[in-house]
């Protein structure tokens, strides 16, 4: 294990394979804006991102999630996952999904060798999932996909439910509800900062603590210990069936100095906060012939100068009125 200069281990990779979405989340990539996306050319061919993976289970590396944009309009995204199910070292490989093509794709996915999967999931309201994703969308369609990632047996399926004050807060139990009863561990994530462009306000973050809250004058829940160190979510259980859910609270109750993942975006710029201003090109080294050699002491260097607690910092910053032009979220992959 390599550590950075708070002592915190690499121990996660989030590979971003694509900056297109067929969504326009209001807290990723709102509607009318002016995008302009990465070229074919200029994004890691799956090969060059399998070679990075494998130089990185060298230093710490035993996870890894692909993310986008969305990462099933990536073509054939179920050949990425068969190359990756064949690095040594890496234990674990997870996907997160906005969902709408996953009943397409979950038994080629399953069959390659993903291991887990995660949908992004807003409403149970049609015309609240519509609004928050910017396009006409059933909730049909995503649940539709759900079912059939566990049916090819994906297990346990978890869903992410970003939670905005004013737009989809009065849900929380109810999605807590329906999700239980289909055995599907839900984590409730704060409203985050991430990016530019979508419209944060520290007045629009539900805090965790209010959606626990929210679930336990309803159920008997209990908290559950972390099964790792930098693991992100608080995570409870319903104490009448087992299941769990989780609260990701990063706005707060910053976790940064757990924080083990280190971002590669579909460009090949390595990220080392989800908050970040820019990155580290290791797309040019590959491209320029060095050897995984050079390619693993560059991630090193990356690693070990690491010096970034932005969720820790955030609130200073802004009574400091300072204002930083973060990588947008679908930039970095989530």
């Amino acid at each position: 294990m390599i550590k950075d200069t708070y002592g915190r281990e690499l121990h996660d990779l989030r590979v971003s394979v694509t900056d297109r979405c067929n969504f326009r989340c209001q807290f990723c990539m709102p509607e009318n804006q002016d995008y302009e996306f990465y070229s074919r050319s200029e994004i890691l061919t799956f090969e060059e991102i399998e070679r990075i993976v494998r130089v990185s289970t060298k230093l710490g590396v035993r996870k890894v999630r692909i993310t986008g944009g969305e990462p099933l309009v990536r073509k054939h995204i179920e050949n990425l996952i068969h190359l990756l199910s064949h690095v040594d070292g890496l234990h674990d490989i997870s996907m997160t999904t906005n969902g709408f093509l996953l009943s397409q794709k979950a038994k080629l996915l399953k069959d390659a060798g993903l291991k887990r999967i995660t949908v992004s999931f807003h409403s149970l309201k049609d015309e609240v999932f519509s609004k928050v994703v910017g396009k006409d969308v059933k909730v049909s369609d995503i649940l539709k996909g759900i079912e059939t990632a566990i049916d090819v047996g994906f297990h346990p399926v978890k869903v992410n439910v970003c939670v905005v004050r004013g737009l989809n807060d009065s849900e929380v139990l109810d999605i807590a509800k329906f999700f239980k009863s289909m055995g599907v561990v839900v984590r409730f994530i704060e409203f985050m900062d991430v990016g530019n462009i979508n419209g944060w306000s520290l007045e629009r973050v539900v805090s965790a603590k209010d959606i626990v809250n929210i679930i336990s004058k309803e159920f008997d829940i209990e908290p559950v210990e972390k099964s790792y160190r930098g693991e992100v979510a608080d995570r409870y259980r319903y104490k009448d069936d087992g299941l769990e859910f989780g609260v990701i609270s990063s706005i707060t109750q910053p976790f940064c100095g757990d924080c083990n993942r280190l971002r590669l975006t579909a460009d090949g710029k390595l990220l080392t906060c989800l908050f970040a201003t820019d990155g580290y090109d290791i797309k040019r080294l590959i491209r320029s012939g060095a050897s995984d050699e050079k390619l693993q002491e560059f991630i090193r260097g990356v690693w070990q100068s690491r010096k970034d607690r932005y969720s820790e910092e955030r609130l200073e910053r802004i009574r400091r009125g300072e204002i930083l032009r973060k990588v947008e979220m679908f930039k970095v992959g989530g």
